[in-house]
């Protein structure tokens, strides 16, 4: 989550500066729709921008990885606007991009008022957490969205069984990034409570870490345990340690939506559960403490999950 400024203030901007081959076709396509699903938008021609920020710069980085797995080329950079294009006009470039967002969802829920099923309405509520999200100067169209989702209600579910071993023995050291969000706190817990109890967990920083011998590493550039295809790295341990239970499962799509944000599952809790990491996120709080905090908001999602519903 990118901190709200005043107009007064001048802002810094990270850039995105890319370029594709010709072909294949999908592979814009693709980044496009990424793009798109982190809020960003288009300065220049294959120039994007967010406002500076650590997950800002996370999904950027994310988005290089793309571009550099179709044979492109690309950069980011954090800039300060200087002369051209002001503070001013690109909040506005925000600012219309998320209006339409708003516009559209409100449309859709009007069709619906009358006669929406349970499952149209967390659907519904999900599509503008995740505009929400990326509604980074308060467009308009919010309010009137908000206003029309009060009158509907909407649910959820899923129970339980067990887990198998990803790693051989346990007390294993495993290496992240600083500055952990929501697929790293997440997965810290994963493996701590299901794959490796006696885990302890070191935050090194993004780029230029050399591992130690036994160290492994997740959610990071050449990890053991990273993104894979379009799974976050909570799903990717899931996936490979053969935890298959539905409570982990549902955590797993909440994680998803809210790292990746494309709205795959559009989970109705996603919001509410971004909001408590942003909270620990900003808080001036060593990683080690985001971990142990997280774990606690984790802990009490899963024991939700596996509650039947009545």
């Amino acid at each position: 989550m990118v901190t709200k400024s005043s107009a007064a203030e001048p802002l810094s901007w990270l850039l995105l500066l890319h370029q594709l081959p010709a072909k294949p076709a999908y592979a814009r396509v693709k980044l496009w729709r990424r793009l798109q699903s982190l809020g960003a938008v288009a300065v220049k021609n294959a120039v994007y921008a967010l406002p500076a920020g650590p997950q800002a710069q996370e999904d950027f980085e994310w988005a290089l990885k793309e571009i550099a797995a179709a044979d492109g080329e690309g950069l980011i950079v954090e800039a300060r606007l200087i002369d051209g294009l002001s503070d001013d006009a690109v909040r506005g470039l925000f600012n219309s991009a998320r209006e339409a967002d708003y516009r559209a969802l409100a449309k859709e829920i009007r069709a619906l008022e009358k006669d929406a099923a349970p499952a149209q309405v967390a659907r519904l509520r999900a599509d503008a957490t995740r505009i929400a999200a990326i509604d980074f100067f308060g467009a308009n169209g919010r309010e009137d969205v908000e206003a029309r989702l009060a009158a509907l209600a909407g649910p959820d579910a899923a129970p339980a069984p067990i887990s198998t071993p990803l790693v051989s023995g346990s007390g294993h050291i495993w290496v992240t990034r600083r500055e952990v969000h929501v697929d790293r706190i997440g997965s810290a817990w994963l493996i701590r409570r299901f794959i490796d109890p006696d885990a302890t967990f070191k935050f090194v920083p993004a780029k230029g870490y050399k591992p130690r011998r036994g160290e492994l590493r997740f959610d990071m550039f050449e990890a053991e345990f990273t993104h894979e295809g379009d799974r976050c790295t909570f799903e990717v341990l899931l996936q490979r340690s053969g935890l298959d239970e539905p409570a982990l499962t549902a955590i797993g799509e909440i994680v998803h939506d809210i790292d990746l944000k494309d709205g795959k599952f559009a989970r109705a809790e996603a919001g509410g559960i971004a909001a408590l990491i942003d909270s620990l996120a900003q808080a001036d709080i060593s990683d080690q403490e985001r971990v142990e905090r997280g774990a606690q908001l984790f802990d009490n999602l899963y024991d939700l999950f596996r509650k039947p519903r009545r």
